[in-house]
């Protein structure tokens, strides 16, 4: 299967941004290099060992949960929307891979986490989350 940019874009990217609330045009440009240049810029994880679009590691997945998403309720219950019922619960890992909404939607969260802004992301520092 074959997915554009373009399509990326405007069926996954700012949809999940909009749903999350986080939508504007530097939120969405930013995911979107961050995909199309992903080895370049390394922003999610060190190495090329990450899972899905963005090389989230099953780690910073994980941290994103207990560290973050515990403490925020209501969007832990917004991104668990994104999730398969069954798929999340058996493997949380794999959704990483195949579920581009939600996939998405924990690339969003990781770099907000890290407190950078968006537009500093070729700074060389990595959102380790």
């Amino acid at each position: 299967m074959y997915v554009t940019a373009e399509h990326l874009r405007d069926q996954v990217i700012r949809p999940t941004l909009k749903y999350l609330g986080a939508w504007n045009p530097a939120t969405e440009s930013f995911l979107l290099n961050s995909v199309v240049k992903a080895p370049e810029l390394g922003l999610f994880s060190a190495r090329n060992d990450g899972l899905g679009l963005f090389h989230i590691t099953a780690a910073q997945h994980r941290d994103l949960w207990d560290r973050y998403l515990a403490f925020n309720p209501d969007l832990a219950s917004r991104v668990r929307g994104l999730a398969s019922q069954r798929a999340f619960l058996s493997d949380p890992d794999s959704e990483l891979q195949t579920n581009l909404s939600y996939c998405t939607a924990i690339a969003w969260l990781l770099y907000q986490r890290s407190g950078r802004a968006v537009g500093h992301e070729n700074t060389g520092a990595r959102a380790t989350a």
